[in-house]
């Protein structure tokens, strides 16, 4: 028998049955769907965290007060001890590695912001012009922060886009004054719009000199310093002088965590592809269940055709050939769920993204193709029971229907 003799057998068996038929598509393509859609889901979310890491800047290292051990905590931390701050005068100090370009500190608290009868509780960070550098933002209009010594407290401030629309809507806000907490600040510039970015929205913070922040939150320590170094390859001798020189100033003490941006992004990636490979995984196992269902209604089939596989068999049909009738049935059933299954998943990626635009939902090349090989593979493999069990009758008990 021809190939094409077989397909179209197979495909007149399937249409012959046509409750039967949807049952195990339908069986089949749910799970290829949910393959496809907790892969998409997965492979979002491993892009939203790089995306977001990538958006701090390029060729960082960031240096955190205190010392960070595997277990998560500082051995300090354990014993009630707050960590050692950091200084403006360390940040500084960091400039004396070769491999270091520039830095910018970082002071974060929230204040109120007032203008004229307007006002709300805002986020206010505390650094320097380097940041608008490292960090890669872009101005709406103005200026940002003004170079000069970190030290220096100047009542300038630059506002987010959504801060700046909320205090006054359509004018011009260069050059007017708002109340931060009980100090005033004059405008110098608006940030370009760039919404969430690392757990804080970006449009709605206010941006002031890091000496201005300490005075506003009567503090003097330094919540991060982001570091950049001179290009890719002097990362690792960034973060190597930086710890070196952070100890030396504190006696000796290693009392900061330096991480690198590169690290993080392959530990995050680490862990979110691997979490995409289980959930796929987990899908999948579905499709063994879908696998089960086409076993067990080819093998109702095969007693409901009983005379027909005897008339094939009567007619000279060897049992390879009943056995690739079956296999034939099982692949045509699998690779139609399949084709629905990737439609239907696709259709709910879109949606998600619909839902969720920040989240870039994707179901990735390997997981598509895995979908499609398992599909096919369960059909198949479930499908070789019935198949020899069909091609074992006997064509005379078969004929006679027992």
């Amino acid at each position: 028998m021809k190939a094409i003799d077989v397909l179209y057998f197979a495909s007149g068996s399937l249409r012959g049955s046509r409750s039967r038929t949807l049952l195990m598509i339908l069986a089949m393509s749910i799970g290829v769907a949910a393959v496809v859609v907790l892969t998409g889901l997965g492979e979002g979310a491993r892009r939203y965290v790089i995306n977001q890491f990538s958006s701090l800047g390029t060729n960082l290292v960031i240096v955190f007060p205190g010392r960070t051990e595997t277990a998560g905590v500082g051995p300090g931390m354990l014993l009630g001890q707050i960590p050692r701050e950091l200084s403006l005068d360390d940040a500084q100090a960091l400039l004396r590695s070769p491999a270091v370009s520039r830095f910018a500190p970082l002071a974060i608290g929230s204040s109120q912001v007032s203008q004229g009868a307007l006002n709300r509780e805002v986020m206010v960070l505390g650094s320097t012009s380097e940041l608008l550098s490292i960090r890669h933002m872009s101005m709406a209009q103005g200026q940002f922060l003004p170079s000069g010594d970190i030290h220096d407290s100047v009542s300038v401030c630059v506002l987010g886009s959504k801060i700046q629309h909320e205090l006054f809507g359509n004018n011009n806000p260069i050059g007017a004054w708002v109340r931060l907490g009980d100090r005033r600040f004059r405008v110098t510039g608006v940030m370009s719009s760039q919404g969430e970015s690392m757990g804080f929205n970006t449009d709605e913070i206010v941006i002031v000199p890091i000496a201005s922040a300490h005075m506003l939150f009567n503090t003097t320590g330094v919540y991060r310093i982001l570091v950049e170094a001179k290009n890719r390859s002097t990362i690792l001798a960034a973060k190597r002088d930086v710890e070196d020189i952070i100890v030396k100033r504190h006696k000796g003490e290693r009392d900061v965590t330096v991480i690198t941006q590169d690290a993080v992004l392959a530990t995050f990636d680490r862990i979110l592809s691997a979490l995409t490979m289980a959930v796929g995984g987990i899908a999948a196992i579905s499709l063994s269940v879908a696998g089960v269902l086409i076993m067990n209604v080819m093998l109702i089939a095969v007693s409901q055709r009983v005379k027909e596989i005897g008339l094939l068999k009567a007619l000279g049909a060897p049992p390879k050939q009943v056995r690739n009738l079956f296999f034939a049935e099982a692949a045509l059933l699998s690779a139609i769920g399949c084709v629905v299954g990737l439609l239907l998943g696709e259709a709910g990626v879109l949606v998600i993204a619909k839902l969720y635009p920040s989240l870039p939902v994707g179901a990735p090349w390997w997981a598509v193709l895995a979908a499609i090989v398992t599909s096919l593979g369960t059909g198949i493999l479930f499908s070789v029971w019935p198949a020899r069990r069909a091609s074992q009758l006997d064509p005379v008990t078969a004929l006679a229907g027992r």
